[in-house]
C-alpha cells in the first residue's frame, strides 16, 4: 500500500511540478535526487511504523491470543 501511495504520489509530483516551477530558485522542480531522498524516506518510516507492532505480535501465543476471544 505504501508503494502505491508513493508511485501515486510522484505520478502527481510531476505533473503538478510545472506549476510550481517559478516559485523555486535555482532548483529543478525535476530533480531526480529529491524525489528519490523523499520515495525513500517515506518507505523507511512506513516499515519501521510496521516494525514495531508486527515485533510485538510475534511474542504472543498464539494459543492464549486465540482463547481470549
Amino acid at each position: 500500500m505504501t508503494l502505491a501511495g508513493i508511485i501515486a504520489g510522484t505520478a502527481i509530483s510531476l505533473a503538478a511540478a510545472r506549476s510550481i516551477e517559478n516559485l523555486l530558485f535555482d532548483v529543478s522542480p525535476y530533480d531526480p535526487a529529491v524525489f528519490a531522498l523523499v520515495s525513500t524516506s517515506l518507505l523507511a518510516m512506513a516499515l519501521l511504523a510496521a516494525l514495531v507492532p508486527s515485533w510485538r505480535a510475534t511474542r504472543i501465543d498464539p494459543v492464549r491470543a486465540l482463547r481470549a476471544d
